[in-house]
């Protein structure tokens, strides 16, 4: 089914932007593990809208676990969480019903559901049900923590402003540390003023702009994955792709090779202190869909965000003519910075998922 992810953990996600809940099921996750349950929250809470970058929209985003812990430790049941919507106006949705916004899944969910569609605030496709995936990837981050794997994530440019990307060979826990720490998820400070800046601009404009976020991974041994489609970047990219503004992902230097030589490409291997090492990192830590030991290094671009306060083009579905619509209610003027705890919690579903696979193999 298209909600659930995972071969040996699978993640299951439910609930739609207004109705009463959202959720999440994790089956396979290994028992005996104990759950951090404030610093679980303290993670969701990066996520959510917190300023005046963000939708006006505030919810308090607290999971209620109804089973699959048995006093914060996993059992071995099914780990079902839920969080309450409390914070909904559906009627800012009402004149929508038949109008489908520009670049938002409405019209695809008009036809291929009809009139049972919920197209409130985007249904089961809106960006709200990320933070039903970001209980599963907070527990699954905690649980790789455990095992010496850290992931992290930053803002590696918003609107063409560019933060200093990762050291790709020498990212560590505490770069990550650091930056989630931080109420804007940048390296460099110095470009978060342009960034939010620029945001609040959008937001005057009635307008949104979009960026890229760029992750990593450590503490990985080599070998991790498998050829073909079992590969890291496929499980990456299919849990990543889970997120709903995601529309493109690199590994390593990307697409950028496809301009070099196999000379300039090559990671050249060299024998270090306690194992094996590449002097650069343009395969992004990965090769034949498999960990190399090196940080595991992608980026994913996030587009602006479509729903807009300025006059659009669209069509009336009932009346079969052309029409314009004008989109009220509560919006982000951009999602970037909120959707680097949602990266990290994909990413971490992925891998964690690729090691119980592993292990079972």
């Amino acid at each position: 089914m298209s909600s659930v992810y995972g071969e040996t953990l699978k993640v299951s996600l439910f609930g739609q932007s207004h109705s009463e809940f959202i959720g999440v099921v994790i089956d396979g996750m290994p028992s005996g593990f104990k759950v951090d349950i404030p610093r679980l929250q303290r993670f969701m809470l990066r996520r959510a809208a917190r300023s005046a970058l963000s939708t006006k929209r505030q919810e308090p985003d607290v999971p209620e676990f109804l089973s699959g812990l048995t006093d914060g430790v996993t059992c071995g049941a099914p780990i079902c969480a839920v969080i309450r919507n409390t914070n909904v106006k559906s009627g800012d949705y009402d004149s929508l019903r038949c109008i489908p916004r520009p670049s938002h899944a409405d019209y695809a969910a008009m036809c291929k559901h009809g009139k049972a569609a919920d197209l409130r605030g985007g249904g089961h496709l809106s960006g709200r049900i990320t933070a039903a995936l970001c209980v599963a990837g907070g527990i699954c981050l905690q649980y790789l923590e455990n095992a010496g794997i850290s992931i992290g994530a930053h803002i590696y440019s918003l609107a063409g402003i560019k933060d200093t990307p990762f050291n790709p060979v020498s990212v560590s826990a505490k770069d990550f540390l650091s930056i989630a720490e931080k109420d804007f998820p940048v390296i460099n400070d110095s470009a978060s003023d342009k960034m939010m800046s620029r945001i609040m601009q959008a937001r005057e404009a009635k307008d949104s702009i979009g960026g890229i976020i760029e992750f990593a991974v450590t503490g990985l041994k080599p070998g991790l994955g498998a050829p073909h489609f079992g590969g890291l970047e496929n499980r990456i990219s299919a849990a990543v792709f889970g997120i709903p503004a995601v529309k493109g992902i690199e590994f390593g230097n990307g697409f950028a090779c496809a301009d070099m030589t196999g000379s300039e490409n090559n990671d050249a291997f060299y024998i270090g202190d306690d194992g094996v090492y590449t002097a650069t990192n343009n395969s992004g830590g990965i090769n034949g869909g498999m960990s190399n030991g090196m940080p595991l290094i992608g980026r994913a671009a996030i587009k602006p965000t479509p729903s807009v306060s300025q006059e659009q083009d669209s069509v009336n579905m009932e009346t079969g003519k052309n029409t314009s619509i004008t989109i009220s209610g509560r919006h982000d003027p951009c999602i970037v910075h909120r959707a680097v705890p949602c990266l990290e919690a994909a990413v971490a579903i992925a891998i964690t998922d690729t090691i119980l696979t592993d292990k079972r193999g």
